[in-house]
């Protein structure tokens, strides 16, 4: 087989804030320069490992329910994490939940939503 994951796209209404949320988010880089014409950014593990995130510039239509993709960012602080996410501009939406979820829904800035979910690093 010849395909391979390269990225996941995200559309933004505002390219410098998502680049600020997400690069804040997920301590990436972004791979080139930007510059104020850049309408597409590859956002890159710091070493350039690892899964890409890339941003493009474009118009945010309202979101189609269910929600057909989203992101799931592991992690093994949880509450620690959404706090910390929330304080760089993620939003915290209504969501209804099933009993003893692992996850918490935020959204970035442009209103896309994602799941900070609680992850044990020794379980795949």
């Amino acid at each position: 087989m010849t395909l391979r994951m390269g990225c996941t796209v995200i559309t933004t209404t505002d390219l410098p804030r998502a680049i600020e949320f997400w690069t804040s988010a997920l301590g990436l880089r972004p791979r080139d320069r930007v510059t104020e014409d850049t309408d597409f950014v590859v956002l890159v593990e710091p070493d350039g490992s690892g899964h890409a995130l890339s941003l493009q510039l474009g118009e945010v239509r309202e979101r189609v329910e269910p929600v057909r993709v989203h992101l799931d960012l592991y992690t093994d602080d949880q509450a620690g994490e959404v706090e910390r996410l929330i304080g760089l501009g993620a939003g915290r939406p209504e969501w209804d939940y099933p009993d003893d979820p692992d996850f918490v829904v935020l959204e970035d800035p442009d209103g896309h939503p994602f799941c900070v979910v609680a992850h044990d690093p020794h379980k795949n």
